[in-house]
């Protein structure tokens, strides 16, 4: 599995903090934190969306290339 993939699991369990503490305590602080982490989760997420779809490009033009011989 990629380790991109893993980071992002990782954080995303790391939020898990703040997310109790924002929905069950009404912590204020912590949904400024969690809405920050949402925002670093997004990025991160997005990353692997782009290395996916360039992995999906150099596969297709590999496939491309091998099928021309």
């Amino acid at each position: 599995m990629s380790q991109k993939y893993q980071q992002l699991v990782e954080y995303l369990k790391s939020l898990e903090v703040d997310v109790q503490k924002f929905y069950e305590k009404g912590q204020a602080a912590a949904g400024t934190r969690l809405r920050k982490g949402l925002s670093e989760l997004k990025r991160m997420a997005q990353e692997i969306r782009n290395e996916v779809q360039e992995i999906k490009a150099q596969r297709k033009n590999q496939k491309s290339s091998s099928g021309e011989n």
